[in-house]
């Protein structure tokens, strides 16, 4: 029998989370131009309109997603990354289940996301649609990007 997921708040002062972000800033930057990527670095993170959580079982760091809150009704996920080690063992779907949860928890009307466009980035287009993601035109400040697929869904 499988062990539960636990979800926390993470301020990033851990060196897994830190080290786990490290990875994934460099898979974007693996998978699309620089000036294509829109991750959120470590002081982004850290931004008064995001919430960051860590998904760990046991002690082990599993993942991590982010919440920033565009406006009032209107917010994006950031930084949906699952560690190596814990790669298709269902990581993501807990972690998309938080940040819906607390989107509507906080009145959200609309979830939106930006991701990547390459075949790299096709399990977390899969993940998206499963959950009623459409894409959509860009949002926020984004601007159309054949490396980015922008996504999003009435909550």
């Amino acid at each position: 029998m499988s062990k539960a997921w636990r979800i926390v708040e993470d301020d990033l002062s851990g060196a897994d989370i830190r080290a786990l972000l490290e990875v994934h800033f460099a898979g974007m930057l693996a998978n699309s131009p620089a000036e294509s990527c829109h991750f959120l670095d470590f002081d982004g993170l850290n931004a008064s309109d995001v919430t960051f959580w860590s998904i760990h079982r046991d002690s082990e760091l599993a993942g991590c997603g982010a919440l920033k809150m565009l406006d009032a009704g209107h917010g994006e996920i950031k930084s949906m990354r699952t560690a190596e080690a814990f790669l298709r063992q269902g990581v993501a779907a807990p972690m998309l289940d938080h940040i819906l949860g607390e989107a509507r928890a906080r009145g959200l009307g609309r979830l939106s996301l930006e991701t990547g466009s390459s075949g790299a980035f096709e399990p977390a287009l899969a993940l998206y649609r499963r959950y009623g993601f459409e894409e959509c035109a860009p949002f926020a400040d984004y601007q159309p990007d054949p490396f980015s697929v922008f996504m999003t869904r009435t909550l």
